[in-house]
């Protein structure tokens, strides 16, 4: 199966496959959900949006976003083949960020129902050497390697701006009333930048894109053990969505999983 092929790389042991699995659930307390996700193992691409605004806003929101996303990357791929670079990868997820933020901004301006409506936004492109991975708001990438959990990136929020600047500490952003105030989203502004970085990909690596109905109800611990139990990756992913809910389920829950499989489980598969 052709995947973008995100620049060469030096390791003998190639990535030949990548698995993916995905979860979302409404959670303990709100009666909607207006997260939304979705993976395409033949594009190598994976997307969570978490929706935000009135009304039905923010299930439209992230739904249109997904839905953009995900046919933009396939006709920029369709086109530019599967040898294209990082840096073309990130051009063409930056275009399909534009469409869709203009796509939402528009719909929300011609719907006073849906006015003011928008979403954060994670996503992945996925490929034999490389991951590109990027995000707008405080949707999460991390990622487990070798037992070690790694965040991937960093919000875009008033508490993550508060504990740079040494305004708060992590005790007083556990407690802070601003946890959900984002300070960038889709949909909201004219333009928006997709903030993206690239890194290796190496076999048995395991990505997990989520929402914040899971970070904020799930310690990065525990979200690291749930990740190293011995299940396939949909259990992996039940596991994490039951854990936020046990927590209390405040919020929506959503959960992508991709992981990195090389020759051996690839045969093993097969």
């Amino acid at each position: 199966m052709n995947r973008p092929d995100l620049t060469p790389s030096s390791s003998e042991d190639s990535i030949r496959s990548w698995d993916f699995a995905a979860l979302t659930d409404a959670g303990r307390v709100r009666s909607n959900n207006e997260d939304a996700i979705a993976f395409d193992a033949s594009l190598g691409l994976a997307i969570l949006a978490d929706g935000m605004g009135g009304y039905n806003g923010g299930e439209v929101a992230s739904g249109m976003a997904i839905a953009l996303l995900q046919a933009s990357f396939g006709r920029w791929l369709a086109h530019a083949g599967v040898d294209a670079h990082v840096r073309a990868i990130k051009r063409a997820l930056q275009a399909g960020t534009d469409e869709a933020n203009a796509a939402i901004l528009e719909a929300g301006v011609a719907n006073m129902q849906l006015q003011g409506m928008g979403t954060t936004l994670v996503l992945g492109a996925f490929g034999p050497q490389r991951v590109v991975v990027g995000h707008i708001g405080d949707s999460r990438c991390y990622r487990l390697r070798a037992g070690r959990l790694d965040l991937l990136t960093r919000d875009h929020s008033l508490l993550q701006e508060q504990l740079d600047a040494g305004l708060i500490t992590l005790a007083q952003a556990a407690q802070s009333p601003h946890r959900n105030l984002v300070t960038r989203a889709l949909g909201i502004e004219a333009s928006v930048d997709l903030e993206m970085h690239d890194h290796e990909a190496q076999v048995g690596d395991l990505y997990l894109f989520c929402s914040d109905g899971l970070s904020e109800m799930v310690s990065d611990g525990e979200i690291c053990t749930l990740l190293l139990q011995n299940c396939d990756l949909s259990q992996k992913a039940l596991l994490l969505v039951a854990a936020a809910n046990d927590n209390g389920g405040r919020d929506n829950i959503s959960v992508v999983l991709a992981r990195a499989a090389g020759d051996e489980l690839v045969r093993a598969q097969g």
